[in-house]
């Protein structure tokens, strides 16, 4: 069961901020220190206790923080619809627990949000890490620390903004900001992918076939990631065969082809559908997921396999 503890009503704010957090009560006291000190505008911020073991409820309470608590850790998609029967801004913003937001984040999601002119939108932030990644779009190996004790704040601060980027194609993952009228049209998250692998990319396929576009990581709009530690504790759901399975295409595929994740930014995403690349990756998914449905049974196929 999950419960509800709307804080005492504070002045306007601008953006709902959803930090669904398990046990990380460290990382979580660094994330909402640099809301509130680095951020433009106030917001409301709402925390999602998943067990709170380590004294996180008692923090968020003596912090007045809006916050919902489920005994179990109930994962990261029943956390974030949870957290959204909360929100009272017009703009749902989603971060992760082990993220430090890095001064004028939310100004510069709120400059692209204006130009705009609609609601149909999906913007990120783009986010710093201390390891090399395999997903363009993050800026990476930059080393601030790995943990809070680690952490070099002040050399963060003072050298962020030398980092190049650009201004990248295929919004996904969070930091991120939604108007709250899109969140409800695809339903918010999808709860089936407990604890929540894959529930990223699929969030963005439901806005797409819900129409959406313009789908942006804004590079002057930054967050140090420290590193999930979260997924080590718990076994993970087969993300990528649920996507598959519900939409047909692999969500490599999606992000590539679709999205085109990581590429430099040029507006509006326009799907070729004639691409052979997306026409081969198209074909492959289907072999995949036959495989999958009905050839696999749970085996490894190999020369013995029958």
């Amino acid at each position: 069961m999950i419960e509800w503890f709307p804080a005492k009503a504070r002045e306007s704010n601008k953006f709902s901020v959803l930090i669904p957090s398990w046990n990380n009560l460290e990382m979580l006291k660094l994330c909402v220190a640099s809301i509130e000190k680095n951020s433009k505008f106030k917001h409301q911020i709402i925390v999602h206790v998943n067990e709170g073991t380590d004294g996180t409820l008692e923090w968020v309470k003596r912090m007045g923080l809006d916050h919902t608590y489920s005994a179990v850790n109930v994962g990261v998609c029943w956390a974030m619809n949870a957290c959204r029967a909360l929100a009272k801004t017009d703009y749902i913003s989603y971060l992760n627990d082990d993220m430090y937001m890095l001064p004028n984040w939310d100004l510069e999601l709120w400059n692209e949000i204006e130009t705009l002119g609609h609601k149909f939108f999906f913007l990120s932030a783009t986010t710093i890490e201390p390891r090399v990644s395999p997903h363009p779009g993050i800026l990476a190996p930059f080393d601030f620390g790995t943990s809070p004790d680690t952490f070099k704040e002040q050399e963060l601060l003072k050298e962020f903004t030398n980092i190049r980027g650009n201004n990248w194609s295929g919004a996904t993952w969070p930091p991120n900001v939604i108007h709250k009228d899109v969140w409800d049209l695809v339903g918010g998250y999808s709860v089936e992918y407990f604890p929540g692998l894959y529930s990223d990319p699929d969030f963005s396929m439901k806005l797409f076939e819900a129409g959406v576009r313009y789908f942006k990581g804004v590079d002057k709009s930054r967050a140090y990631h420290f590193g999930s530690k979260s997924t080590k504790r718990i076994k993970m759901n087969n993300g990528s065969k649920q996507f598959l399975n519900k939409w047909g295409i692999t969500s490599a595929s999606f992000s590539k082809y679709y999205l085109k994740r990581g590429q430099s930014f040029q507006g509006v995403i326009n799907v070729d559908y004639s691409n052979p690349g997306l026409k081969k990756a198209v074909t492959k998914s289907v072999l995949k997921r036959i495989w999958w449905l009905f050839g696999n049974n749970g085996r490894t196929l190999g020369p013995n396999s029958k």
